[in-house]
């Protein structure tokens, strides 16, 4: 067994120098990976990670939320020449998986990564990830749901002709964006990657940069930035107590996943 994934790992970041959660949980399991930081909190990571662990981005305070941070990761995978990229946000809290008909928390990070990676091999899936365990509320018939949102923890297939784009509910928009052309998302329900959720407000990330002000505002134009683009799949109903976007995954249930 193979002692790190096969594929290089990156985390993006930014204001949570003082609580990297994707990355000290990264370093516990053993993990190679990267995070990607705007030059002006680079000293601030590099000191509480390590140089070796940080990527310096060429850009700062866009303002455009993480879109930038991804793609800058998306082409440093390229450039490495490897087929795929992990893509992790920096609020993951715990990786669980069902034993014994539970959601338990576990420490082998690794055998959950490979399990992915192996899939991907197998399948040319092109895009990948663990599901939250809140939306996996009984034991899995099969290890992955097929064709749906991806989010937070991503395996993407570096040669795509897609890239992330929008300020909001960018993951949305890349998922269509593989959906809408014919192809194929999986989202694994067997290990699941547990984050802190945006209710739970973790100080820095998007969550100061763009969700700061009005709420009920921002929830609004969120859901219809979504739907401007995505008129045909996306529309702004009220979900959750607030105005959210609802998609009908369950259309691109055609799309060839094998």
């Amino acid at each position: 067994m193979a002692s790190q994934p096969t594929y290089p790992v990156y985390i993006i970041s930014k204001g949570r120098w003082e609580k990297t959660l994707t990355a000290d949980n990264f370093e516990q399991a053993g993990i190679d990976y990267l995070v990607a930081v705007e030059p002006q909190e680079y000293d601030l990571y590099a000191k509480k990670l390590g140089k070796h662990r940080i990527i310096k981005l060429p850009f700062s305070n866009l303002g455009l939320g993480s879109y930038p941070a991804r793609n800058f990761c998306w082409e440093h995978a390229k450039q490495k020449g490897t087929k795929y990229h992990w893509l992790f946000d920096d609020n993951i809290q715990g990786l669980m998986k069902w034993i014994n008909g539970k959601r338990k928390k576990i420490d082998n990070y690794v055998d959950a990564f490979l399990f992915i990676e192996s899939y991907s091999k197998q399948s040319n899936i092109d895009i990948l990830g663990f599901e939250e365990p809140n939306f996996v509320v009984k034991p899995p018939k099969k290890p992955f749901k097929y064709n749906c949102h991806v989010y937070s923890a991503m395996l993407i297939k570096n040669n795509l002709p897609y890239r992330w784009r929008l300020k909001y509910n960018e993951d949305v928009d890349l998922c269509l964006q593989v959906l809408h052309n014919g192809g194929s998302t999986a989202s694994c329900v067997y290990y699941m990657m547990d984050k802190v959720s945006t209710s739970q407000k973790m100080k820095g990330g998007n969550q100061t940069e763009l969700y700061k002000g009005n709420a009920p505002e921002k929830n609004l134009l969120k859901a219809k930035m979504l739907e401007a683009v995505w008129p045909q799949y996306a529309k702004t109903v009220i979900r959750f107590g607030r105005h959210h976007h609802l998609i009908n995954w369950k259309q691109f249930k055609r799309n060839q996943h094998a």
